[in-house]
């Protein structure tokens, strides 16, 4: 699913039906989306959008014009983000110890949650369609998630009755939970989880 804008008005986007940005425009999008991240990691998420605009090296308004609120880039960089875990647990597929690649990948969707905790809220704070826009790249992490995880539960190492659905449901939840709290950091929280998703062993 590549990106796309869907902002009236402006050069960069496209114009009727929705049309694969040109490869200036895509690169426009691909520096905004890179320094806001690096800016709201070190400035915090109420960091400008000037600011990014000036570190992306584009006006404001080409900002404007892929994301017209902030939340709406904050939308933009999970999603990536999102793809990148699909992609990270396609890349475990074949590892030779599936259970080490289904409790790392875990492990990693985690700790990728919680760097994120603050653009996850802003998301979810704005009241944005954000679950509908992200269904098509979550179902994409699903099933590279039930990959990894019917691998693991052939050897053995995950109870046979969870779903690739239930793990992702429960390693979003963890992320959710530990960013409530700063009792119980979320890979404590994880290792919890982690303990109810394996077999149990015959004494």
């Amino acid at each position: 699913m590549g990106p796309k804008s869907k902002v009236a008005g402006g050069c960069d986007e496209p114009t009727g039906e929705e049309r694969p940005l040109r490869a200036d425009a895509l690169r426009n999008r691909g520096r905004i989306l890179e320094a806001a991240e690096v800016v709201f990691a070190s400035e915090g998420i109420e960091a400008p959008v000037d600011v990014i605009a000036e570190k992306a090296g584009v006006g404001v308004g080409t900002l404007y014009r892929h994301f017209p609120t902030k939340e709406k880039l904050c939308e933009a960089i999970l999603l990536d983000r999102l793809r990148d875990l699909t992609e990270d647990a396609r890349a475990q597929a074949d590892a030779p110890d599936p259970a080490a690649a289904f409790f790392g990948f875990l492990e990693h969707f985690v700790e990728l949650g919680a760097e994120k905790r603050d653009l996850i809220a802003a998301v979810m704070g704005a009241g944005l369609e954000f679950e509908q826009a992200a269904e098509p790249v979550k179902e994409e992490l699903r099933e590279a998630v039930g990959v990894l995880l019917r691998r693991a539960q052939e050897v053995g190492a995950v109870r046979a009755d969870v779903t690739p659905t239930a793990v992702v449901s429960l390693v979003g939840a963890t992320c959710h939970a530990a960013g409530h709290t700063e009792e119980s950091p979320a890979i404590d929280l994880l290792n919890i989880v982690c303990d109810g998703l394996r077999a149990q062993r015959s004494t």
